[in-house]
């Protein structure tokens, strides 16, 4: 109930159209109950007066009732479609936007599968209950009540011998749709890791190929849908056998009702009319006695449903917005490290009492080897993850204290795996720039060095990237991502390895844009580029997540510490123009 309460509170703002529907379906339901009636009528009429007029009448009576039933029902029908559509559109939207807002940290371990199942299987079974399952059991409660009080008012013996049976309904209904609620959480669950192999599989697709896996994927995928279909089969049957036991309880009291209402019209208790319509209100019973093994279903679905997309609705983000944070503005881009130490999880911190400064308008470089902490520092400048202990501050606020869109406007990150969108190429470097015109955008890709190659393609700006930017090349992607963060124009700027993948002479014509456009600009850059680092103004080395030196090239290589150890042995490489070093 609680699970259903708070999904109810999804559809209040609808509840004018919600009470428009529910009187529908009264109205419906009162016109399918006064029909019975009028057929009793009807043959008393003309069994015992013989009166073929009126029964014209009552027969016209009939088909109006009917006619305002299908009006009614349509009115009913067509309000709580609205209203389920309207309500599964802002359980989506609500779905999304969480998500949008959770910290790195839960989309770390979250599955993409499992998230689109909850936002689609999910939010569907929700869709389903509004359009069906609420108005639905308020319809089958309504008939009982009302069927059971004029069974009662016809016959208060003959309804009692009946009443047993639909007990027995109830309470099997109440049985199945504990039994169906762990299976169908079963089934949305394995229905998630099936989005989730899926989708791995189509990320995959070329490495998949390229190891000629495609039979053992087809056999991991096939494995996994026939565990599906085993519980969708199992609902099924357990769901089967429910409504046909239902309807066979429903159908049992009939030759009871004919042998002691047939007693009852010979003693004069009943008249044929009245025995036909009690005959008639047991037959409308079965019909939502039909519905109740179908609302359970629903029900079962829909809370199993609702259960998982309020476990996304209740997380909280581990990066969370201070009541009353202030707007980081006009910063002159002055940032300090203060004893931040930072972990994932509390078993193994990733950094350890990380202190350096920087000022405004510096070149940064952080070195260090795979898994040193390089790319975690620049994950926490802009709060994507926040410190574990100590403090990151910009012009000596701590960036816990701003709010996140505007440090996020005034931090500017190329990230190593660079995204691109389904869309234009126009499109991907305007992202992060709500209104940014053609002419900025070919700014931005001249800087980035991308602007020939733009020119050289048949759409030229307009040409379509294609999913995940497959159809450019590693560097270019690059260089595109480059783009995209400059015409933002970011007051500090981080590069993370965003010229691994270009060759060196892209490289050379990168740097010299870049040498012009981080003047009075904050860079942090994290390269394996010797020559990008020598021109740095602080070089901050980093190893098992702790800095180990500081300072200028010239500075680290008369300490004879680790960075000249790494710059020395890569230069027996290369002559250190543009090697790279891990």
């Amino acid at each position: 109930m609680n699970i259903l309460l708070r999904l109810m509170g999804f559809v209040k703002k609808y509840w004018v159209r919600l009470l428009f529907a529910f009187l529908c379906m009264l109205a419906s339901t009162a016109f399918m109950l006064i029909i019975p009636q009028l057929i009793s009528q009807s043959i008393d009429t003309v069994l015992a007066d013989g009166e073929l007029g009126a029964l014209m009448w009552l027969a016209l009576a009939v088909v109006g009732a009917g006619a305002m039933r299908g009006v009614s029902a349509f009115g009913n029908a067509y309000l709580t479609e609205v209203v389920s559509q309207k309500t599964a559109y802002d359980v989506r939207n609500a779905l999304y936007d969480k998500l949008q807002r959770l910290s790195f940290a839960f989309h770390d371990q979250a599955q993409t599968g499992e998230l689109m199942s909850r936002g689609t299987a999910d939010v569907e079974a929700i869709r389903m209950f509004f359009g069906r399952g609420l108005l639905g059991m308020l319809q089958i409660t309504i008939l009982f009540v009302g069927i059971s009080f004029l069974l009662v008012r016809l016959n208060p013996l003959l309804a009692l011998m009946t009443m047993g049976f639909l007990a027995a309904v109830g309470w099997r209904a109440v049985i199945v749709a504990r039994l169906l609620r762990p299976i169908w959480l079963k089934i949305q669950e394995l229905m998630a890791v099936l989005g989730t192999i899926l989708e791995e599989n189509l990320t995959g697709v070329r490495t998949v190929r390229s190891f000629a896996h495609e039979q053992e994927e087809s056999d991991k995928f096939s494995a996994q849908a026939e565990i599906l279909y085993d519980e969708h089969i199992r609902a099924t049957r357990k769901r089967a056998f429910n409504l046909s036991l239902m309807v066979f309880l429903v159908t049992i009291p009939i030759p009871l009702i004919l042998w002691y209402g047939g007693g009852q019209v010979e003693a004069g208790a009943l008249t044929v009319g009245e025995l036909t319509q009690f005959i008639f209100y047991l037959t409308i019973m079965a019909m939502p006695v039909r519905r109740l093994g179908f609302m359970t279903n629903i029900l079962s679905r829909t809370v199993s449903g609702g259960q998982r997309v309020l476990e996304i609705l209740d997380t909280e983000s581990v990066v969370r917005e201070k009541p009353g944070a202030v707007e980081l503005n006009d910063i002159s881009a002055a940032v300090s490290f203060d004893n931040v130490t930072f972990s994932y999880d509390s078993a193994s911190p990733v950094l350890r009492d990380v202190s350096f400064t920087v000022e405004p308008g510096q070149l940064v470089a952080l070195v260090g080897g795979l898994g040193s902490g390089k790319s975690t520092i620049a994950h926490l400048i802009p709060r994507f993850y926040d410190v574990s202990g100590g403090r990151i501050c910009i012009d000596g606020i701590d960036i816990r204290d701003v709010t996140l869109d505007s440090l996020r406007k005034n931090v500017g990150i190329v990230q190593q795996n660079t995204f691109l969108f389904s869309a234009t190429i126009r499109d991907n470097i305007a992202y992060g720039t709500v209104g940014a015109d053609i002419e900025q955008v070919i700014a931005a890709a001249r800087a980035a060095q991308l602007h020939d190659f733009i020119e050289s393609l048949p759409d030229g700006y307009d040409t379509w990237v294609g999913e995940r930017g497959v159809t450019l090349s590693g560097g270019q992607k690059q260089r595109l991502a480059v783009a995209r963060t400059l015409l933002v124009n970011p007051r500090i700027l981080i590069m993370d390895d965003s010229t691994s993948s270009v060759d060196v002479e892209t490289e050379l014509l990168m740097r010299r844009a870049l040498e012009e456009l981080i003047k009075g600009r904050t860079t942090f850059i994290i390269t394996h580029r010797l020559s990008v680092i020598r021109n740095a103004d602080l070089i901050v080395v980093l190893e098992a997540g702790e800095v180990v030196e500081k300072g200028t090239h010239d500075e680290l290589m008369a300490r004879s510490g680790l960075y000249r150890e790494i710059y020395e042995s890569q230069s027996v490489v290369g002559d250190g123009s543009g090697e790279d070093f891990s």
